[in-house]
């Protein structure tokens, strides 16, 4: 049987792998919040791995607040780059698999099309920063592993935009949403499961690939999408709006190009709102 540790479990990619577990009875999961499994200490690592001889290392730990981040850079490159880094040499050490999250944030938006994995990276700021770094300390030290960009994560779980707009149709609000943004909302269980898939098959495609939803949307068009799988397109009053201010700079754009995970993987991803729909109607 093969062992798995899922490092930030609590969080919300953490939880759709727990949702799952039921389904792969062949592996025995071990999930560990960021408390539990501090992913800055090499040393709590490493007494991890005395504890159990883990296969994978899946990497749910992550700095991910794009906007304190402008002001808490130290700590941002502390769990995004550096302890990516520590993962990567632990693994090394115990010859296990390392699978860890990136995000489309590590682009300036100035594209026109679909970003691929080889295009040129130049994150605006800290957060997508951090987690270049993160990428590339990793590529650095392990050659086995798998880095998933993904971008606008939402799930039934943790914080995420899914989940405001929810909270704001209870409370009857009005709604005021960017469209200065394109990009994909990504359902986290698609990604959750597609890990998954590869750890099953023990697929050994290691490497750098962008895993989102297919299609794109602004954030207006998700929050629309939302209203209307919900039945609450007449209820609620949305409003378009090109003047969200935020504290961190966002790419204008950040598509994702899916053309190297569907060869390698022959993988169909499900488009945004059918997956949307999916999340709401299950």
């Amino acid at each position: 049987m093969k062992n798995i540790l899922v490092t930030g479990a609590n969080g919300q990619l953490g939880a759709c792998f727990k949702k799952i577990e039921g389904n792969y009875p062949d592996f025995n999961f071990e999930f560990k919040s960021s408390a539990e499994a501090d992913i800055t200490d090499k040393s709590k690592l490493q007494q991890l791995f005395s504890e159990m001889n883990f296969d994978w290392i899946i990497n749910c730990a992550a700095y991910t607040n794009v906007e304190k981040a402008e002001s808490e850079e130290e700590k941002a490159f502390k769990i995004n780059a550096e302890a990516g880094k520590k993962l990567a040499e632990v693994c090394e050490e115990n010859q296990a698999i390392l699978v860890h999250f990136s995000t489309d944030y590590v682009f300036d938006g100035k594209a026109e099309k679909p970003y691929k994995e080889t295009d040129k990276t130049n994150p605006i700021n800290v957060y997508g920063a951090s987690k270049l770094k993160g990428e590339l300390a990793i590529a650095e030290v392990l050659k086995e592993h798998f880095i998933f960009r993904t971008s606008w994560l939402y799930s039934e779980f943790g914080h995420n935009f899914y989940k405001t707009i929810l909270r704001k149709i209870e409370e009857k609000a009005e709604l005021n949403i960017t469209t200065s943004q394109t990009g994909t909302p990504t359902n986290a269980n698609d990604l959750a499961e597609f890990v998954m898939e590869i750890i099953a098959t023990e697929n050994k495609n290691f490497g750098l690939y962008h895993f989102s939803n297919s299609g794109k949307a602004t954030w207006y068009d998700f929050a629309k999408a939302i209203l209307e799988f919900t039945g609450n397109s007449k209820k609620i009053r949305l409003n378009e709006s090109n003047k969200f201010k935020t504290i961190a700079a966002r790419p204008d754009y950040s598509v994702l190009d899916k053309t190297k995970i569907q060869q390698k993987f022959q993988k169909q991803i499900p488009e945004w709102k059918v997956s949307l729909k999916t999340l709401i109607l299950s």
